[in-house]
């Protein structure tokens, strides 16, 4: 992805997330996050992701999702009848996980934010998704979930490697 200004919102996003402090920060060392340009080169490449909302009496939820990063949001496309919608609307937060690889090889991206459900996507969503979908049509997304992030963090294990 030769995306400047995404590789520069997602590096940002993710120093002014560990820059808040915490544990985090001890166990994603500096050395071991991905820079800006790595982050949009991983989630270009990776078209699902772990999303993760809280149900109306507090139980988790979690669902495997198509996503794409946009306009600075993650858009998620969806079933209207989905649990996920509902628990959004109670429950305005969402989280996403987007992992690969194992042991040694593996990288891993977390990020959440609030999160609205929306009946349409702009027509460039529509058209990166589709693309994102191996050029499968997106007639089945009847809603869709866009989470605005407010906290990014990275990890890469010291033998993976970009793709």
């Amino acid at each position: 992805m030769d995306d400047p200004n995404l590789a520069t919102w997602l590096g940002d996003l993710q120093e002014a997330s560990f820059s808040k402090g915490g544990a985090v920060r001890t166990a994603y060392p500096p050395e071991r996050r991905l820079t800006g340009p790595q982050l949009a080169v991983y989630l270009a490449r990776r078209s699902y992701a772990l999303a993760s909302t809280t149900r109306a009496d507090g139980r988790a939820h979690a669902a495997p999702t198509l996503f794409t990063v946009h306009a600075e949001s993650f858009w998620l496309p969806t079933l209207g009848n989905a649990i996920r919608l509902r628990n959004v609307q109670a429950n305005p937060w969402l989280a996403l996980s987007v992992l690969e690889g194992e042991h040694e090889t593996h990288a891993a991206v977390l990020t959440e934010g609030p999160a609205e459900v929306l009946t349409t996507a702009p027509t460039e969503v529509l058209d990166l998704t589709e693309q994102r979908n191996n050029g499968g049509t997106l007639d089945w997304a009847t809603a869709w979930l866009r989470m605005t992030p407010h906290r990014l963090f990275s990890f890469a294990e010291h033998a993976w490697r970009e793709s």
